[in-house]
């Protein structure tokens, strides 16, 4: 029973710091989210550990399996959340950087610009 109790107070601090990481995506408060997605991050593995050691004792509650089920959602939300905002932040800034201006240093397409430019920085 002290497992589940454990486990309970993990899933709450998952809860409080998923809305947490809502609100500062809400806001659109970049410290905050970043300071909140590697705390929820923490009582994820936190919970997830528990979960692990909780279910050697047997199934778990409904209700607790329920919590458990909508945090996942709110977790996949925020995941989708996050994917639109950094995809709408990647095409404001292939609009203002367009992608055929020649780049001094290292790209995603690595070595091979760089050596397109002859090893030297242009200016």
């Amino acid at each position: 029973m002290q497992d589940l109790s454990h486990l309970e107070q993990l899933v709450d601090k998952v809860e409080t710091r998923l809305a947490a990481l809502g609100e500062a995506l809400r806001v659109h408060h970049a410290d905050a989210v970043a300071a909140e997605a590697a705390e929820l991050q923490r009582a994820l593995a936190a919970a997830v550990e528990q979960l692990r050691l909780s279910a050697r004792s047997g199934p778990l509650p409904l209700p607790l399996r329920q919590r458990l089920a909508v945090a996942s959602g709110h977790v996949a939300a925020q995941r989708e959340s996050l994917a639109r905002a950094s995809a709408s932040l990647d095409r404001a800034i292939d609009v203002l950087l367009p992608g055929n201006a020649e780049r001094p240093a290292y790209s995603a397409s690595g070595l091979a610009e760089r050596a397109a430019l002859g090893g030297m920085i242009q200016a």
